[in-house]
């Protein structure tokens, strides 16, 4: 009956957030808000746009779509409950919340990984091989492989979170964390975590590093191919996309590599908060600007639709 009562004991957590001074509080809840709102609106503009605009129907902005909701959502799985705890200053949240909210997150971030491989797949076929890239990347195509980014996502996550709620929580029950996150949680286990570790670092393999080859193969060959171009301007420019593309994808895939895959006796209390802070935060912000924002099509369309908006009556 103890061993019951060892797994129910501990209802709710509480999380200790970014910091304990209320004027930083303050000031945090604003700037995060501001930052939450960019990621919501520049997001949104590149669904609404990609949908209306039949020339960005193709599979670059096919993919583009889905990480914009992809994005949208997982921000939205942390950032408004962490602006509230902020507001209110009291960071309780119940163990159900918790935990739901630590799949969610995992899920969506997993997805994420999955899907900028993808991405880049897709632009080592349309730069590297041009001539078979529509018979390649076909809308089927194009369904199979984002089907198996949100699937592979949320199944790998559920063996994640399933193996740490096998474990007891009988207290301490504060989190020095903004939100419910997975390796931060797993710190409260009243057991030997040796093992979920063990089961997480394989996961991170097939999540993180994986896809991270894949990029990092992609715009390697990409690279190769516009090293022998004849235009200066075309290897500028496609120099300038990659870099681009790259350093977003090193600050996602390093800083959640660092707290995935990081042995957890070498973390501090505060480091893993900190580290959250890029890949919760600050990449989903960079991802519209990067992808998209700066990109031609993507300005064409929003002229054509703000042209348009001014034709009717």
């Amino acid at each position: 009956m103890s061993g019951v009562e060892n797994f129910t004991m501990v209802s709710k957590f509480v999380l200790l957030g970014l910091t304990n001074d209320r004027k930083t509080q303050i000031l945090l809840f604003v700037v995060i808000l501001i930052f939450y709102l960019f990621i919501l609106v520049g997001n949104f503009v590149i669904i609404i746009l990609v949908l209306a605009d039949s020339k960005l129907h193709t599979p670059m902005y096919f993919f583009l779509t889905h990480l914009s909701s992809l994005e949208i959502c997982y921000v939205s799985s942390t950032v408004p409950q962490m602006l509230a705890h902020l507001f209110s200053g009291n960071g309780t949240i119940s163990f159900i919340r918790c935990t739901t909210q630590m799949y969610i997150a995992l899920s969506l971030g997993s997805t994420e990984g999955f899907l900028l491989g993808v991405m880049a797949y897709d632009r080592y076929l349309a730069i590297c091989h041009p001539f078979m890239y529509t018979v390649a990347m076909d809308k089927w195509r194009q369904m199979q492989l984002t089907i198996a980014s949100w699937v592979g996502g949320f199944l790998l996550s559920v063996m994640n979170v399933g193996c740490t709620l096998r474990l007891p929580f009988c207290g301490p029950n504060r989190i020095n964390h903004f939100f419910c996150e997975l390796p931060v949680v797993l710190k409260l286990a009243c057991a030997d975590t040796y093992v979920t570790e063990s089961i997480i670092f394989g996961a991170a393999v097939l999540i993180l590093l994986i896809p991270l080859s894949v990029i990092l193969t992609s715009y390697g060959l990409i690279l190769s191919t516009v090293l022998q171009m004849q235009s200066a301007a075309g290897r500028s420019k496609a120099f300038s996309t990659c870099a681009s593309h790259l350093a977003v994808v090193t600050l996602f895939y390093g800083t959640v590599i660092a707290m995935y895959m990081r042995p957890r006796s070498s973390t501090t209390p505060d480091s893993d908060k900190k580290i959250a802070v890029f890949y919760i935060v600050v990449t989903p912000l960079l991802n519209p600007i990067i992808y998209t924002l700066r990109n031609k099509d993507v300005h064409g369309a929003l002229v054509l639709k703000r042209s348009r908006l001014e034709k009717k009556p």
